[in-house]
């Protein structure tokens, strides 16, 4: 069994940043997980992707809304993913979700919710002046 928890939203003024966390645990967790992602869900709406890393080999993937403003990146060794976000703006706000999956047979599938199959609780994030 994998665990996430996330850390490190909040509310922020728009062109702020924040970094959030996404520790994770679980005996099998390196040899097991080969991708983890960001999705983010605001009231009323679908679950997004927004990020994800290629757990060993590092690729990167971005949803088109958020390219250029943020950066997913992993601690290999703290098993912790992170979403460095900048430049955020009002359509930011969402409840972020850390995830992890283990069957990514293509780039693709890294941006498609129903390949994580491991879930943190969520971390608010609110942008607003």
């Amino acid at each position: 069994q994998v665990q996430l928890v996330e850390s490190g939203g909040g509310l922020v003024q728009p062109g702020e940043s924040l970094r959030l966390s996404c520790a994770a645990s679980g005996r099998t967790f390196s040899s097991y997980v080969n991708g983890m992602g960001w999705f983010r869900q605001a009231p009323g709406k679908e679950r997004d992707f927004v990020a994800a890393v290629r757990w060993r080999g590092g690729d990167t993937y971005y949803a088109d809304s958020v390219k250029g403003r943020f950066t997913i990146s992993r601690d290999y060794a703290k098993n912790t993913v992170y979403l460095q976000m900048n430049n955020l703006k009002p359509e930011d706000t969402a409840v972020y979700y850390c995830s992890g999956g283990t069957q990514f047979w293509r780039s693709s599938d890294y941006l498609a919710r129903e390949k994580y199959d491991f879930w943190g609780q969520g971390t608010q994030v609110i942008v607003s002046s």
